[in-house]
């Protein structure tokens, strides 16, 4: 009997000694990311690409609006077959103009994923670079997870992950 005690004993205190070593670590990747160069980049990159599907839907807009706003105008002085037609010209250019502002808006989300994916691919190297050389258990990003409560026990690695990175 005294034996299964001490076993039990054993196996209860040993994990939380093991616990009592582990360390956990916290950074906010948000902090890191928008002050590394390349995002920056990106950024200005997909933001000239913004502004240029933006300045064609503004085009492919002012050129509809001037459409409709002819047809209206002489509608009532066209045979019916010619209304008709122009009536199906503009629904046409709505139709494409529409269709090009959902294919603006696929090309943009994927500009975006292939513009981010190697930051955070160079951001992850980091963050396990640091988690190795600190021998934590676990680094939690607070900007990718929602986390209500950190301890003073973790340790934020924001600052030497930004180090890894070579950035100040």
């Amino acid at each position: 009997m005294l034996k299964k005690i001490a076993i039990a004993v054993v196996m209860f205190v040993l994990p939380l000694g093991a616990m009592a070593q582990a360390k956990f670590a916290h950074m906010n990747s948000q902090e890191v990311i928008t002050v590394m160069p390349e995002f920056t980049k990106a950024q200005a990159d997909l933001d000239a690409l913004a502004k240029q599907y933006q300045k064609e839907m503004e085009t492919g807009e002012a050129e509809l609006n001037k459409k409709y706003q002819e047809f209206l105008q002489q509608a009532d002085s066209l045979p019916k077959n010619i209304a008709d037609r122009r009536q199906k010209e503009i629904q046409d250019m709505a139709q494409r103009q529409q269709q090009f502002q959902q294919e603006a808006s696929q090309a943009m989300q994927k500009a975006q994923n292939d513009a981010m994916t190697p930051i955070y691919k160079k951001l992850d190297d980091a963050i396990q670079a640091v988690g190795a050389a600190e021998g934590v258990i676990y680094i939690f990003d607070l900007a990718r997870t929602s986390i209500p409560f950190i301890g003073a026990q973790s340790i934020d690695v924001t600052a030497k992950v930004k180090a890894q990175l070579g950035i100040k």
